[in-house]
């Protein structure tokens, strides 16, 4: 199931060049271009604040967004590039990449856990940790899914959950190559500690049992 691509709501820039570009920072605006799709590039403008609100988000250039332009149609872009003022760190340009369709992209996907109450370790008190609550995967523009999720039907606590015991979607891949821990299901606190005690109640009883030496041969 795709998941909902969110907007990203920008302006033509008409002029094009340094000065062009400095003045719409004055005018508390990024410049930028959206090119690639087959088409010609074309200048834009971001409001500064938008475009700062989304970098402290997080993902900002794996994330898919809907462009949306004024005289234009939709498009799903990507960012590739963020420049930045070497000195104060702030966006001063970016570049978007036009996707088509079946162009195969990274993205972050967010992990959902299924069927809790089919899970024997979360019914004896176990501690579902998570390790990873979003997986990066290679997806088609196309057809992104909204999350990928894991069956906790049947696991008991010791259990771990990796990426090659999850069922992807359709045409997606993870990054990384080869098999990495999503979660795992550990034994609740209260059990370790009466383990624990057990353990060092054991170590005393065999201390007591150990005769003592009195010298006698």
């Amino acid at each position: 199931m795709a998941g909902q691509v969110p907007d990203f709501e920008v302006t033509a820039r008409e002029n094009t060049g340094k000065g062009a570009a400095r003045q719409a920072r004055r005018d508390g605006l990024v410049p930028g271009v959206v090119y690639g799709g087959g088409e010609d590039p074309i200048a834009i403008n971001v409001p500064f604040n938008v475009l700062f609100k989304k970098l402290k988000a997080g993902r900002f250039l794996s994330t898919l967004f809907n462009l949306k332009m004024e005289g234009q149609e939709d498009v799903r872009v990507i960012c590739r590039n963020v420049q930045r003022d070497v000195v104060k760190d702030l966006p001063t340009h970016l570049d978007f990449m036009r996707l088509k369709r079946t162009t195969k992209i990274n993205l972050f996907i967010g992990v959902e856990f299924a069927n809790e109450d089919a899970c024997p370790a979360l019914k004896k008190g176990g501690i579902l940790t998570v390790v990873r609550p979003e997986v990066e995967l290679v997806v088609t523009a196309g057809d992104i899914p909204e999350t990928i999720t894991v069956d906790l039907t049947g696991l008991e606590i010791g259990d771990t959950i990796t990426i090659e015991s999850v069922d992807l979607p359709s045409g997606a891949k993870p990054t990384i190559d080869r098999d990495f821990v999503i979660a795992n299901l550990q034994a609740p606190a209260s059990l370790t500690s009466s383990d624990d005690d057990e353990d060092e109640a054991g170590e005393e009883v065999a201390a007591d049992e150990v005769p003592a030496d009195n010298g006698e041969e």
